[in-house]
């Protein structure tokens, strides 16, 4: 069914998580200071579940890097164990979305702004956050 509450959409990078938030109503999204990730430190997903209840999240999106034909390669399988170590640290529930695209996306759309690399790569994170958050916002059924 639809989702209800606030979401918070997770861009689980190599050395940065983005993160970006919905508001209750599921039309307004603002991006978040990203949280830093060291290898599999489980303090990161401490960190993101500390952003969901400070903002009382109720559902929690981990965008899914999956390859071009659809298979998950290595960024997948370790964003997919990111996701459950999220579920059982938040207790709340977390969803797997396919974020082919975003990455992509996200660098267009700073390319397009003429930002400098440094900045872009700053941003990259939140912004791909944003798009998995808006792509599955989308898609949710209207209540």
């Amino acid at each position: 069914g639809a989702v209800r509450g606030r979401v918070l959409a997770v861009d689980y990078g190599s050395r940065r998580i983005g993160l970006a938030l919905s508001d209750p109503t599921g039309v307004a999204t603002q991006m978040l200071p990203d949280v830093r990730r060291r290898g599999d430190d489980p303090r990161a997903a401490q960190e993101v579940a500390e952003v969901a209840h400070r903002y009382e999240v109720r559902t929690i999106v981990v965008g899914l890097p999956l390859r071009l034909d659809g298979t998950e390669g290595p960024q997948a399988q370790a964003a997919r164990r990111f996701a459950r170590l999220l579920e059982r640290t938040a207790a709340l529930p977390v969803r797997l979305w396919d974020e082919r695209l975003t990455s992509v996306q996200a660098e267009r759309i700073l390319l397009e702004g003429g930002l400098r690399r440094k900045r872009r790569r700053q941003l990259r994170d939140r912004l791909a956050a944003a798009l998995v958050l808006r792509s599955f916002l989308q898609a949710q059924p209207d209540s």
